[in-house]
């Protein structure tokens, strides 16, 4: 009888937790659900007063219908000034073993605000890109139902900077000159500095002076997504850390990665000792 009871209790368990995208009334639900999802682990970015839904948003609705990314392919069509690589990506719906979506995207360091990215890090936004973009073309009426606009955010990384750079162009020449020397090496930011103090104003020469930091470094980046990478990690921490690691100079770095090495000892040694 408390066998006939659990299995019961099971099958209820997995009406609630899962959706059927052909049918309208459960979709709704499935609306109201992402909503409180979205929200509470802030899965969006507000751009221009607008919010959109981060490609983690996008991943669990598709979850909730049984529908899972696959990435087809990862094409380098990088050449001696630009790195650029192409995504692609297919919708497999586990219930069925059909392919019901797919999705291309791009990513280069021309884009606004990728100049100085490393390698892995745009083949890795030409997927993410990819799999939102995928998401979007079978799932954007929900996620408009959910109260979020039916764009990926990660595709609104070059829209939105581009619009801003509009904007920014009656600033003073100090700021112009001071993203130059934000992320170039140690010997160029020293050279670029000497010459800018040399023939602009006081105040000008201070901003310059300013961003003398050093980026964390590609050995550092590759050691952080090791880490994450740990069962014991949950994916809101993985997902805040890999969304800020481009911002991270060498010594913020050298932090995280020592405390994300004493979180997982520890989480290791409770879970030998539970």
């Amino acid at each position: 009888m408390n066998q006939e009871m659990k299995e019961e209790k099971m099958v209820r368990k997995a009406k609630v937790e899962s959706y059927d995208i052909s049918r309208s009334d459960e979709t709704m639900h499935l609306a109201v659900d992402l909503a409180k999802f979205i929200k509470e682990n802030k899965l969006y970015q507000n751009i221009q007063g607008k919010e959109f839904v981060n490609v983690e948003g996008w991943q669990y609705a598709g979850s909730r219908l049984g529908i899972f990314p696959v990435v087809e392919h990862v094409i380098n069509f990088s050449n001696e000034t630009e790195m650029k690589y192409e995504a692609k990506v297919t919708l497999l719906n586990v219930r069925s073993g059909q392919t019901v979506g797919a999705g291309f995207a791009i990513c280069s360091n021309k884009e606004n605000g990728k100049k100085y990215y490393q390698e892995f890090a745009i083949a890795s936004m030409a997927q993410t890109r990819a799999i939102g973009k995928a998401y979007r073309n079978i799932l954007a009426w929900i996620i408009r139902a959910a109260g979020y606009e039916p764009t990926p955010a990660e595709e609104m990384d070059y829209t939105g900077a581009s619009e801003v750079k509009v904007v920014a162009q009656p600033a003073a020449k100090a700021e112009k000159a001071a993203p130059k020397v934000v992320a170039k090496t140690q010997e160029v930011a020293m050279k670029a500095n000497s010459e800018e103090v040399t023939s602009a104003k006081p105040e000008a020469a201070a901003v310059i002076e300013e961003p003398a930091m050093k980026y964390a470094t590609a050995k550092q980046k590759e050691e952080i997504i090791r880490l994450l990478n740990n069962v014991v990690i949950t994916r809101q921490e993985k997902t805040k850390m890999l969304l800020n690691i481009n911002k991270l100079d060498e010594e913020r770095a050298a932090q995280s990665i020592q405390k994300l090495v004493k979180v997982i000892e520890e989480r290791e040694a409770q879970s030998k000792a539970a």
